[in-house]
């Protein structure tokens, strides 16, 4: 079976501006391929999570003529649930996909900061094995027409979702450098949270240290050496991909999208949104792209 790096019209989350895809492995098991040919056998508990739904493929024994995945999905026994059933004459490999749709804008330093592909385990802790039990009811639940088995489901793929973070970066090796590393360093991890939790104030470096309780220089370079730009850069591209998101889904003004942001004038709004997308607001609003 082969996956699309995004599905067509007509299967679930197309209309989302970024899908990931999250496969869980409840028995059985099989050859999975990426889209740079990389091969790996996959067996029942282990989790698949490609962030940018990259084309992968999936078969057992020898690779023979492989099915898109779009010509094989078929409406599951819940609404907002799809099945697929291919194959046969082979042992029973089953699997719970799925999609796990954000915006572009907000999750873009998330997403950043992964690889391509990320295979977890789950049977290594209580944790994981409480997920894979779960999985298991909630397929039972499925194939029973159980309602409200849609709504769990969609909360499970959120789960999996944070338990591949959660997991991701307590592997991170020392020294490493990206957004996740930032969230574990003691200075930088703090400065973030300050930053995120409170983008409209008029933050500058020195405030940041009194708040982090460390010294204007050793945020900077703390700062710089592990996300590559200053403090106060990356607050500003953060309010310009809040302000952004407000511009594609709704129709408020931009006087008021930059009060939101923390930009008393729509002038310098202006002029940091087209600094930092290369776009004015109005133009990103009648074309919906996305900030460099």
């Amino acid at each position: 079976m082969i996956a699309p790096k995004y599905y067509d019209e007509q299967t679930p989350m197309a209309h989302l501006r970024h899908i990931s895809i999250l496969h869980l492995i409840v028995s059985g098991g099989c050859t999975f391929e990426t889209a740079t040919g990389e091969r790996r056998e996959v067996t029942a508990g282990e989790l698949l999570f490609l962030p940018f739904a990259d084309r992968h493929k999936f078969w057992k024994g020898e690779p023979s003529e492989m099915a898109a995945a779009g010509d094989i999905v078929q409406p599951g026994p819940i609404e907002g649930v799809w099945t697929v059933n291919y194959g046969g004459g082979g042992e029973e490999m089953r699997m719970v996909c799925g999609f796990l749709g954000s915006s572009e804008l907000l999750f873009a330093p998330v997403f950043r900061a992964l690889p391509t592909l990320v295979v977890e385990r789950t049977s290594e802790d209580k944790v994981g094995a409480l997920i894979a039990s779960t999985v298991r009811e909630i397929v039972a639940g499925v194939e029973a027409g159980t309602p409200g088995t849609q709504a769990v489901l969609g909360r499970l793929m959120e789960l999996l979702f944070i338990e591949v973070l959660r997991r991701h970066i307590a592997r991170l090796p020392a020294g490493s450098k990206g957004w996740f590393a930032a969230l574990n360093d003691p200075i930088v991890g703090r400065t973030l949270r300050l930053l995120h939790a409170d983008p409209m104030r008029r933050w500058t470096v020195d405030q940041i240290a009194r708040e982090v309780g460390s010294s204007r220089t050793v945020v900077a370079e703390r700062f710089k050496a592990l996300l590559g730009r200053p403090p106060i850069d990356y607050i500003t591209s953060w309010r310009i991909q809040l302000a952004g998101e407000r511009l594609r889904v709704g129709h408020e003004s931009l006087a008021s999208i930059a009060a939101s942001v923390g930009y008393e004038s729509e002038v310098a709004f202006n002029r940091a949104f087209k600094r930092v997308t290369g776009m004015t607001p109005g133009s990103w609003r009648e074309g919906s792209g996305s900030p460099a």
